[in-house]
Parts: C-alpha cells; structure tokens; sequence
C-alpha cells in the first residue's frame, strides 16, 4: 500500500487472505478499480465483496479500463471520498488507475490543484499528469 494522502491510499491487486489483514490494519473502505476477468486467477469484486463485508470493510466496484475514466466511476468515486469515515484502500493491477482516479477526483472537487494532486501522486511514482490534463481540460491550463 501506499499512502496517497491521510485517509487514501493504493495499491496492486489484493487477494483474499489480504483482505483480513487490511481490516486489522484499520481500512474502512475498499475501492476496486480493476474490471473483473483482466487476467486469469484475479480475485472477482463478487468474491471481494463477500469476504470484505465479512471482515466489516465497506467495498466498492468501480472498474476502471486503462487510463480512460467516465463521469460516472468520477462521481463514484469523489461520492466514496466525501460520505466514508476512516481509510481507504483503492486498488487496481498496479495503483496506477487508482491514484489517476484519485487525482481527477481531487482537482475536479477542488481538494487539490493540478500540481498538488499531481505532485502526490510522482511521489509515490505515478506520472499522472498528462492523463489529468486530458480528462480536465476546463480546469488545467493547458501548456
């Protein structure tokens, strides 16, 4: 995991038996970014789900394909940021599409600037700019 700001933080793809740790390690909240059946043997959101809520984790499937986000996986998602108490946990194949979707949310509510989300994010090695500046263009001067 890696911590993206104080309550968010990303990660590759989990498994089952990781679930149970990220209870103990206080995650409230469990995003999935990842489509179900990208690659054979990846946990499904179904499966996920049930082992989650058994664990008292609230989770979320907003599939993610590459580094195109919709309106309404944004919405979702910045809805997910604004209602839940406590850590969140989004997770794709690698956190990339995670911390992509984490930055558009933070700079289109107006949390954080282009630079701050963008800065966050090449900290924990993602280059997200481009794919921002794509996404929002009505909010990112344009260079």
């Amino acid at each position: 995991m890696k911590k993206i700001d104080s309550r968010v933080s990303v990660a590759g793809q989990i498994r089952a038996e990781d679930i149970p740790k990220l209870a103990e390690a206080g995650v409230k909240v469990i995003v999935n970014n990842r489509p179900d059946h990208e690659e054979p043997g990846q946990l499904t959101a179904e499966e996920a789900r049930r082992i989650a809520e058994a664990c008292g984790i609230d989770y979320h499937h907003i599939p993610v394909r590459g580094a195109f986000i919709t309106p309404e996986a944004l919405a979702k998602f910045n809805e997910i940021l604004e209602k839940s108490d406590g850590h969140i946990l989004a997770h794709c194949r690698s956190g990339g599409r995670s911390t992509l979707l984490w930055a558009i949310a933070q700079v289109a509510s107006g949390r954080m600037s282009f630079e701050e989300a963008c800065a966050a994010a090449e900290r924990h090695g993602y280059d997200v700019r481009e794919a921002v500046r794509r996404h929002l263009p009505h909010l990112i001067p344009q260079r």
